[in-house]
């Protein structure tokens, strides 16, 4: 970790202003900061609290003045939230697992570990598994029988990597996340109702066929394929596929409790916010961007550099590059229109009341 105000610039390809010489031991918000940390204050918002602190650095804005703030030395980055991820890369301690294997661990003799392979107590790793160099099996994780883990992946505690997922290099988990579990995929003997009202759109009735039906499971054969620079949060869960995999693309970001469902595909550097989910076999492109509590629902596909709103439910095929919003989803631009004139609706409904007991006063004249 650098140690004073110009090494952590020069550590982030930045140039520091003032006194490069303080020292510097953390990051903190202006109101909190001490003498040897770094100020947030990426905005003049947030700079309005530096002097309820004792920063005497702070992370500023292009061309901010930071003498004129009380500061002895700043960073002034071009954009300082890009910047923040640099900083916080720098000045992140990690979870403090200890390097080395775990006295604890169950580690397969057949299962494969590359050089510099930490595993933390309780670990269990099965037959055929091959970890990458570097990689970081943290505290009661598990990984599945012939599962691959690529180089510099870093699982947090207890997650579960299923047998036969491939995953690609420095993909990260944080904890309680499973990668691999069976898709959600039942059938019954004979036609279901629910069958019936999807093929009708509710025009049938939803009565189940004559006779007691059990569901009965669809096996997943298929695995789970992630690319490299993959992230997933707690508690997210990515089913295996039932033929095929279900494919995560490299550089893709999910949030904590976020669903991808059986043989579902996922492009390149897709953003999905907490709570969001993709339901079975659909596909979405690349660059999409899901806000929290979005949708997709099955056999659907979603083009490249969509972005979707929170809330928002994807029920039919949206075309690359547009912005959806509402429930069915629509253009953003659509659904504030539509939102707007429905708050109209109880002004509109008085006016015509007003209107009808206006013309139909006794008397009133054609």
């Amino acid at each position: 970790m650098p140690q004073t105000l110009g090494e952590l610039a020069r550590a982030l390809g930045l140039v520091a202003e003032g006194d490069t010489s303080l020292p510097i031991v953390g990051a903190a918000e202006p109101a909190d900061a001490g003498p040897a940390d770094l100020a947030i204050a990426s905005t003049p918002a947030y700079a309005e609290r530096l002097g309820e602190g004792r920063a005497r650095a702070a992370l500023l804005w292009d061309g901010a003045d930071w003498q004129a703030l009380g500061l002895a030395g700043a960073i002034c980055p071009p954009r300082p939230r890009f910047a923040m991820a640099g900083l916080t890369a720098t000045l992140d301690p990690g979870p403090g697992f200890p390097p080395g294997r775990h006295a604890s661990a169950v580690i397969d003799p057949r299962a494969e570990l590359g050089p510099e392979v930490t595993v933390g107590a309780l670990a269990v790793i099965e037959a055929g598994a091959r970890i990458g160099a570097g990689a970081v099996i943290g505290p009661h994780c598990y990984v599945g029988a012939g599962a691959v883990i690529g180089p510099g992946a870093r699982l947090r505690e207890g997650v579960r990597i299923g047998a036969r997922v491939r995953i690609g290099a420095r993909f990260t988990a944080q904890p309680g996340a499973v990668v691999g579990g069976d898709g959600f995929s039942f059938v019954t003997p004979e036609e279901a109702g629910v069958e019936r009202a999807r093929a009708t759109l509710g025009a049938e009735e939803a009565e189940a066929a004559p006779g007691r039906q059990s569901w009965a499971r669809i096996h997943s054969l298929g695995g789970v394929t992630i690319g490299d620079d993959v992230e997933i949060g707690a508690a997210t869960c990515i089913d295996r596929g039932t033929i095929r995999d279900t494919v995560i693309g490299d550089g893709t970001k999910i949030d904590n409790l976020v669903q991808i469902a059986h043989n579902a595909v996922i492009g390149r550097d897709c953003l999905f916010a907490g709570h969001s989910g993709v339901a079975g076999s659909a596909r979405v492109g690349d660059h999409v961007v899901m806000a929290g509590q979005a949708g997709v629902a099955d056999n659907v596909t979603v083009g490249d550099n969509v972005v979707i709103a929170a809330g928002t439910k994807i029920l039919s095929n949206v075309p690359a590059g547009r912005v959806m919003m509402g429930y069915p989803a629509t253009r953003m631009e659509t659904h504030v229109e539509s939102y707007k004139a429905l708050r109209r609706l109880p002004r509109l409904a008085r006016e015509i009341a007003a209107l009808k007991k206006a013309v139909s006063k006794p008397g009133a004249s054609d």
